[in-house]
C-alpha cells in the first residue's frame, strides 16, 4: 500500500439506532463510556469482509494457517516477540478466554490477584465462577501509577491464591508496564505457584513512538508461567466478530487452556473472524499507525481543555488505550454521584470510575476514541456536568 494514503479519522459515523450497545442512548445524549471507538475500520479489513461475504456461503471453518502466520508476523515486527504456531489457540473473544481460563486453572472458593483500578468485567469472570477476588491496589501518587509490590507479594503468597490477572497495558489507568516490572510479577507468580493470565488487548493502542512489552517474552519464566489474551478487536474496532487469540508457551498449560475453549465451545471461528483477523494483521499497519496520532492529538486536545478550562480535574498521564482516566477528588462531595450528575445535566454519558475497584469512585473514564468535532462535543458537556455538580455541592 502507498503510504501517502491518509485515512480519515474526522468524519463523524451516525451509530444511532444501530444496535450499539454504545449508543443505545436518548436522542440528546452523547456516550463516551465502553471502549467501543466511533471510526470505522481500516478499508482493507472491509474489503476483505465484503470479498468473503460475496461468496454466499456461510459454512463452518477451520483455522487456516495464514492466521498464525499473520499474528507471528506482527508480534515479531511490532512487539519483539517471538511466537510459534503451536502457541497458539483461536478464541472468540478475550473475555470468553478469560472465563474458560478462570475455571479450568482454578477451583470454586480460591483467590485471582487484580491490581485495581482495573477492567470491571474481571470481576465478573471471577465472581461468577464462583472464585474470590483478592484486590492489589495500585499506589497512585502525585498522579502516577505504580504497583505496590510488598502488598502484592502478600497476597501472592496466600496458600489460596491460584492466579494473578495482568492487565497489561492497564485498562484504564492507560500505564504501560516496562520489563523490570513485568519479571518481578514474573519471578513472585513463579515462587508462589500462581498462574499468570495477562490480557494484552490494548496492546497495539500506544502512543506513537511507544510499545508495550509482552508478559512472555521477558523471562523464562513468565514465558512458561503465562496464558497471554490478545486480539485485533479493540484495535481495528472489530469486537463484534468475536475473533482473539491466546498465546501459551508451555506445553501442559496449552494442553489444558485448548481442552478449556473446546469445552466451552469458544474455539470455533464464525464465517468473518479469521479473514478479518488476518487482514488486519497484514495490511493494517499503516492506518493503525494513524489511528494512534490521531487518538494522541485527541488526548492532548483534552489535555489542554481540562488545564484551561476544568482546572479542578486532573487528566492522569497515559501513554496506552484510547481511555482517559480523570482524577475528580478536588471537587469533594459525593463522588459516586458524579457520572449521573454529569448525564442528568449534559447528556455526557462517561464510565463511573467506581466499576474499576480500589478508590476508582474518585474518577472518571472517558473514551476518546471519536472524530474530534465529537471530542470537542464530549468535552463541552463534561465542563457542564462538572459545573452542575458544583453547584450543587
Amino acid at each position: 500500500m502507498n503510504k501517502e494514503i491518509k485515512y480519515d479519522f474526522d468524519t463523524p459515523i451516525n451509530r444511532r439506532k444501530t444496535d450499539s450497545i454504545k449508543w443505545d442512548v436518548k436522542e440528546e445524549e452523547l456516550p463516551m463510556w465502553v471502549a467501543d471507538m466511533d471510526f470505522q475500520t481500516a478499508p482493507e479489513i472491509l474489503s476483505a469482509i465484503q470479498d468473503r461475504a460475496k461468496r454466499g456461503i456461510f459454512g463452518y471453518c477451520f483455522i487456516p494457517p495464514m492466521w498464525q502466520d499473520a499474528i507471528i508476523k506482527w508480534w515479531k515486527e511490532r512487539h519483539e516477540l517471538e511466537i510459534k504456531k503451536e502457541w497458539l489457540i483461536f478464541c472468540t473473544g478475550v473475555l470468553p478466554a478469560i472465563s474458560s481460563t478462570v475455571r479450568k486453572f482454578t477451583t470454586i472458593g480460591e483467590n485471582i490477584v487484580v491490581q485495581t483500578p482495573v477492567y470491571n468485567m474481571f470481576f465478573n469472570s471471577i465472581v461468577n465462577n464462583g472464585r474470590h477476588i483478592l484486590e492489589s491496589p495500585l499506589k497512585y501518587q502525585d498522579g502516577i501509577y505504580e504497583m505496590d509490590f510488598e502488598d502484592l507479594e502478600q497476597k501472592l503468597s496466600d496458600p489460596q491464591t491460584t492466579m494473578m490477572i495482568l492487565c497489561n497495558p492497564h485498562n484504564p489507568v492507560g500505564k504501560i508496564w516496562d520489563k523490570e516490572i513485568l519479571e518481578r510479577i514474573g519471578e513472585l507468580c513463579w515462587k508462589y505457584h500462581v498462574v499468570v493470565l495477562s490480557d494484552e488487548i490494548h496492546c497495539d493502542l500506544t502512543d506513537p513512538c511507544e510499545s508495550y512489552v509482552p508478559f512472555a517474552s521477558v523471562s523464562e519464566k513468565c514465558r512458561q508461567n503465562s496464558i497471554s489474551c490478545i486480539a485485533p478487536t479493540k484495535t481495528f474496532n472489530l469486537a463484534g466478530l468475536q475473533t482473539a487469540a491466546v498465546i501459551v508457551p508451555n506445553e501442559n498449560l496449552f494442553h489444558k487452556m485448548n481442552r478449556a475453549l473446546n469445552t466451552d465451545e469458544v474455539a470455533e471461528p464464525n464465517a468473518f473472524a479469521v479473514d478479518a483477523a488476518t487482514v488486519a494483521f497484514t495490511k493494517g499497519g499503516i492506518w493503525l499507525d494513524q489511528l494512534r496520532e490521531y487518538i494522541k492529538q485527541n488526548k492532548e486536545c483534552a489535555k489542554k481543555f481540562l488545564e484551561d478550562e476544568l482546572p479542578q480535574l486532573k487528566l492522569v498521564p497515559s501513554k496506552a488505550t484510547y481511555l482517559l482516566w480523570i482524577d475528580c477528588r478536588k471537587l469533594g462531595g459525593q463522588l459516586k454521584e458524579l457520572p449521573d450528575i454529569i448525564r442528568k445535566t449534559s447528556g455526557l454519558y462517561l464510565s463511573g470510575g467506581n466499576q474499576y475497584g480500589a478508590d476508582g469512585y474518585n474518577f472518571l473514564r472517558m473514551n476518546i476514541a471519536c472524530p474530534r468535532s465529537i471530542l470537542n462535543d464530549g468535552l463541552e458537556r463534561l465542563k457542564k456536568g462538572i459545573l452542575a455538580y458544583e453547584s450543587q455541592h
